[in-house]
């Protein structure tokens, strides 16, 4: 039997064990530059670039300015977030004109309207999912309203509630409801006062309404309109007006209106929703879905205080108390209407109520 040296025995491990050394550290040298390599090339997750991405707000006649004040800090928070770049397009009108304007094909990824209703219109359309408005908090309303009166500067014509709007002479400008989601606020507001008054009697309330447009004199088909009507050109005594719409022209003309609030008023409550049909196909459902959740981040419910809609924190809402009345009385759609549904059926279908009392 052929003996073998221990220094040939351990020779021959050293060369093996060198051999091993030098393939780990060749195939660890590839996973390092591999690495390397990987560090430099943009990830398909984390570090992923995301393009550019354009939505379109559909919205009703007086949010112009909020969401032009609105889109620059949201457009920053989702940069920040995301690091995309996002375009907002803004379209505004009469609120049910902006809705039949969607169902016609207008591409909104989201919608930021007057009223439930017209959503809900979107929905029948089949564009907006059934059940949209539990999808973002207080009934995907971020923000309230109420209706107001704008008059003359040192109130002439000495109005201070709905009864003196309706005296012979008093020129009233107010939009359509058949178009505008505002002016369906303005006539609810009327008739909620007109039912306390009369103590529930519809057919004496009804009269009131029916003196109450006796008194328009420019029937606009949205609320922008219809300021315009009483700011810039001069005409009527008394707008029914959003509160915020209100509010703006004082800052804009403070030495030549006044804001008159009535006894009874009504909670308005503007609804947003994803258009689910559009977003779907352009891809934009997180940016949509992000575009209206930051609508109730403090920093954007402040924005809406300062451009005058009243925010949903009812803790935010407290800080403007010297903005808002916020002991007005307010009937609200649900409790005192049964509902948009059951209103627009009453009042502002074809024949309906406003229909009977009110002729061109």
């Amino acid at each position: 039997m052929k003996k073998v040296s221990i220094s040939a025995k351990l020779k021959k491990v050293l060369i093996v064990g060198l051999s091993a050394v030098l393939m780990v550290g060749a195939f660890a040298g590839c996973g390092s530059n591999d690495k390397k390599t990987a560090d430099k090339e943009p990830s398909e997750t984390k570090n992923k670039v995301l393009e550019p991405v354009e939505i379109t707000n559909v919205s009703y006649d007086p949010t112009r300015e909020l969401y032009e004040n609105y889109n620059k800090i949201f457009t920053e928070y989702w940069k920040n977030e995301t690091g995309q770049d996002v375009t907002i397009t803004q379209s505004h009108g009469g609120s049910g004109k902006q809705a039949r304007s969607v169902l016609e094909g207008n591409e909104a990824d989201v919608v930021t309207l007057a009223l439930e209703q017209d959503v809900n219109e979107l929905v029948t359309g089949g564009l907006i999912k059934d059940g949209w408005i539990k999808e973002f908090p207080k009934d995907s309303a971020p923000y309230t309203s109420t209706i107001v009166f704008l008059v003359r500067k040192d109130n002439p014509k000495g109005i201070k509630d709905w009864d003196d709007i309706v005296k012979d002479g008093v020129e009233i400008i107010t939009p359509d409801p058949k178009t505008s989601g505002g002016a369906r606020w303005n006539f609810l507001a009327a008739w909620g006062f007109a039912l306390d008054k009369f103590s529930g009697d519809e057919a004496k309330a009804q009269d009131f309404l029916k003196s109450l447009y006796g008194n328009v004199t420019v029937l606009d088909s949205g609320a922008r309109g219809s300021t315009t009507t009483f700011v810039e050109n001069g005409q009527g005594d008394v707008l029914l007006a959003w509160e915020n719409e209100a509010f703006l022209s004082i800052k804009e003309h403070p030495e030549d209106f006044e804001i008159v609030t009535p006894s009874i008023s009504i909670l308005a409550q503007p609804s947003v929703a994803i258009v689910d049909e559009v977003a779907d196909e352009r891809g934009t459902q997180e940016v949509a879905k992000g575009y209206l959740d930051y609508l109730y981040s403090d920093d954007a419910q402040r924005l809406e205080a300062d451009n005058y809609y009243r925010p949903s924190n009812e803790d935010i809402l407290k800080e403007y108390g010297d903005t808002f009345d916020l002991d007005l009385r307010l009937v609200n759609i649900e409790d005192d209407f049964g509902g948009w549904a059951k209103a627009t059926d009453k009042f502002f279908a074809d024949g309906a109520i406003f229909d009977q009392i009110y002729k061109q």
